[in-house]
């Protein structure tokens, strides 16, 4: 057998020959970006983003892409500011249906059946029912482009997080746990999820 016959190969741009693109899947589970932001007229909007991560320290810096011109992105273009909201087992559900195409004028919160709660350092609202959210203010926001130059239309949207709050019950002996939280992480597929399986533990060498 060769090295070949042991290896699925193909080239993006040319298809994946498979029954579903498994680059999703590939780099996953992936923590979910749950945004909630206000637009310039006040409307809330509650949204849901696959690809979502942290990318910086000090400061701390969090940032989510959009796949098409979303009312997220304009927000965050028009207002400087978004929240993150932690997509909990129990939230799954409501997260879930905050991720209906609906017009700008139809807030997602009511849709999902959750609260808006003050921030305290911006003006979008957090999820009152998340166990944990980040305020952010928007940093950078950047089209991305394809290895030829090309320009795709998606943008990644990075914010520096401003004010965290997380649920006391979330907090032993001051540190964050993480499993307690039943965070939910997307996987490939059109409708896959994940909750947090086996913890291990490694020290870095040195």
């Amino acid at each position: 057998m060769t090295d070949s016959d042991d290896f699925h190969r193909y080239q993006p741009a040319e298809g994946h020959g498979l029954p579903h693109d498994p680059f999703n899947a590939i780099v996953g589970p992936r923590p979910i970006g749950w945004i909630s932001s206000r637009a310039a007229d006040g409307t809330l909007n509650l949204a849901p983003y696959s690809f979502f991560n942290a990318f910086n320290y000090v400061p701390p810096i969090v940032g989510f892409a959009s796949t098409s011109r979303k009312d997220t992105l304009a927000n965050a273009e028009a207002t400087g500011e978004f929240a993150w909201n932690l997509v909990t087992r129990p939230l799954a559900e409501a997260m879930n249906a905050s991720s209906a195409i609906v017009p700008p004028e139809v807030d997602e919160f009511t849709l999902a059946g959750v609260t808006p709660a003050a921030s305290l350092r911006i003006a979008a609202p957090r999820v009152a029912q998340s166990p944990v959210s980040f305020e952010c203010r928007v940093t950078q926001i950047v089209q991305l482009s394809a290895a030829d130059g090309r320009l795709v239309p998606t943008w990644l949207v990075l914010g520096e997080v401003v004010q965290v709050h997380i649920a006391r019950r979330l907090l032993q002996d001051g540190i964050y746990q993480t499993a307690a939280a039943e965070p939910v992480l997307r996987a490939g597929g059109p409708a896959d999820y994940f909750a947090l399986g086996e913890r291990f533990r490694m020290r870095r060498p040195g």
